[in-house]
């Protein structure tokens, strides 16, 4: 049974995030946490304390970065042209970039191709993913082989139904992340018959199995974002990738939340919309939506072939980025909403009608932070 645990701060989905098996793997004291009652107010819930790793589960450490607090704003983006192919000639002065409206002076501009990556590999396991469940395993794993550096960057994984599973902490051992996408395995609900049909009654206190047969996919990316990719240097590119079909049923959280918290966390979205066709279909309005607002993008693949091809297009993003740092106008720490938009100025690059991708916004910081 998996072992619950919540975080401080959590507040509705304290609970939500389960430890799985290959996560508990690397984390000696998950057995005693088992003796321990699950607190749900968020003032009395215990702060975690660190977990000692074995020598092969490499994470990245902050104690090398040097954190200087400064009033910079950070923005990514990707440029594509008609051919959707990577645009990598851009200089400063081909861009201009404004903050709520105002432009803004850019101090740094520059291409990020090996930036360390902190990702958190997202598998809906309810009963529409059940038949597409393998190939996106396989596909995940050749992902993870030819993303992660040793030493470099780290992955998680974490699968869902009503609630989220965390299979594999943040490593950067690369087989331990193969290890827990292969254990992700499709759960039914009682009197789950196959081809979506379930027989009999639920029993009275069927709460887990209800969860089972339900999908959460805004609190699951809420609590990775807030319990997960929080824990990572500031210093790494956070990333989201999600594989679902887009069919929300059990949230306690909205869309909009999780797109916030994504955001506050400065975690991107890449969605790939899959799932079996007996159901529902793909939400892909919900999937783009999650993924534009957070600088990412949504890919809908009809076979495996295109199923690779998604985690392909992703892993040539991550790596042909730029950045634009600068100082925003409004000095306000006032934790509102900041809304950003960078467009081509160079009249011949407007030509190509490039598109670019880029977070539309952030959270401006508090005086108390």
């Amino acid at each position: 049974m998996a072992l619950a645990f919540s975080l401080a701060g959590s507040l509705l989905l304290s609970g939500l995030l389960s430890v799985g098996a290959s996560a508990q793997q690397q984390d000696p004291a998950a057995t005693q946490e088992k003796s321990r009652p699950r607190q749900t107010n968020p003032q009395t819930t215990p702060s975690p304390r660190p977990s000692p790793k074995k020598e092969d589960d490499v994470t990245l450490q902050d104690d090398e970065v040097v954190r200087v607090e400064t009033d910079l704003t950070n923005i990514l983006f990707t440029a594509v042209d008609k051919q959707k192919r990577f645009v990598t000639t851009i200089k400063q002065e081909d861009i201009g970039i404004t903050e709520d409206g105002q432009p803004q002076q850019v101090f740094t501009f520059a291409r990020q191709t090996d930036l360390p990556l902190s990702l958190a590999i997202l598998v809906d396991t309810s009963i529409s993913e059940e038949r597409t469940l393998p190939i996106e395993k396989a596909a995940a794993s050749s992902f993870v082989d030819a993303v992660i550096r040793p030493d470099k960057d780290e992955a998680a994984v974490v699968s869902f139904t009503g609630e989220a599973t965390l299979e594999q902490s943040l490593t950067g051992n690369a087989s331990r992340v193969r290890r827990a996408l292969d254990g992700v395995q499709f759960v039914p609900p009682s009197g789950y018959i196959g081809n979506g049909q379930i027989a009999g009654t639920p029993p009275i206190s069927g709460t887990n199995q209800s969860v089972q047969g339900s999908t959460a996919i805004w609190d699951a990316i809420w609590v990775t974002s807030d319990e997960v990719l929080s824990q990572t240097s500031d210093k790494t590119r956070r990333a989201i990738i999600l594989l679902t079909d887009g069919q929300d049923t059990s949230s306690h959280k909205h869309m909009d939340e999780a797109i916030d918290r994504a955001l506050k966390n400065d975690a991107v979205i890449y969605a790939i919309g899959i799932g079996d066709e007996y159901y529902d279909g793909i939400n892909k309005g919900a999937l783009r939506k999650i993924s534009e607002r957070t600088g990412g993008r949504a890919f809908f693949p009809e076979n495996e072939t295109e199923l690779r091809a998604a985690f392909e297009q992703i892993q040539l993003e991550l790596r042909s980025q730029y950045l634009i740092a600068y100082t925003p106008t409004n000095r306000n720490k006032d934790g509102s909403f900041r809304k950003v938009q960078i467009e081509i100025v160079n009249p011949e690059l407007r030509r190509q009608n490039l598109r670019l991708t880029y977070r539309q916004g952030y959270f401006a910081k508090t005086k108390s932070k």
